[in-house]
């Protein structure tokens, strides 16, 4: 299978890099002013910008390529993106992060909430930290884990912090505390290759499939077509 690659920094030349061992081929590279939108390719991977997510995804509609979207930042469009995908009838798997451990973690959260949710005298909070250069706060797996205990109807307010310093990969903690006792829940991203392994999973999984989907959908283990 050929990837094509859609915003070449950090997360892009990490994709490039473990995309061999996964069974893939680069067929080429897009970043700011450079590279060629009609290599032939099977999936793109998208880690570029918000910014650029409208533009790019025209472009993946127009030629009707299933889609891995990594970008941040966007949610507000979501809803016009969807849209667009159903008509052209391309796959897309979009995620807030695509670590394998992060979105086992969600699965955690969720359960938790639902167990706090009887429990008004816990209240809740969530922490983010990253790297200095990290341009949303608070990050997008932190609003999805915001989303999520919601989800599991936990209706009280919940506080939401960032942190932005040095080289930090992403560090995320749900908190409850109530007048006797803390209960925290971690996830620490070592490095940044289980994001990269975990976008090139969802590549192959989209492949051949239409939709819209989201990590989650993709560990629990749908089979592809064919």
């Amino acid at each position: 299978m050929k990837l094509l690659l859609v915003g070449y920094g950090k997360m892009g030349r990490l994709v490039e890099e473990l995309a061999p061992e996964h069974g893939f081929d680069i067929a080429g590279c897009i970043d700011v002013g450079t590279g060629d939108w009609t290599a032939p390719a099977d999936v793109a991977v998208d880690f570029s910008t918000a910014d650029a997510l409208g533009a790019n995804f025209a472009r993946y509609v127009e030629r009707g390529l299933p889609a891995v979207i990594g970008t941040t930042g966007w949610s507000a469009h979501e809803a016009d993106l969807r849209a667009q995908a159903e008509r052209a009838g391309i796959g897309v798997v979009a995620a807030a992060n695509f670590s394998i451990g992060v979105n086992l973690f969600q699965l955690v959260v969720g359960e938790a909430a639902r167990l706090m949710k009887t429990h008004p005298q816990f209240g809740a909070w969530i922490h983010e930290a990253h790297h200095v250069a990290k341009r949303d706060a608070p990050s997008g797996t932190a609003l999805l884990l915001r989303d999520t205990m919601v989800g599991a109807s936990y209706d009280r307010p919940i506080d939401m912090s960032s942190t932005r310093a040095g080289a930090i990969p992403g560090v995320h903690t749900i908190g409850f505390d109530g007048p006797s006792d803390t209960i925290e829940l971690t996830h620490t991203a070592r490095d940044r290759r289980g994001f990269a392994a975990g976008a090139l999973l969802a590549a192959r999984w989209i492949h051949g499939r239409r939709g819209w989907y989201t990590m989650t959908d993709v560990l629990r283990g749908e089979r592809p077509p064919g």
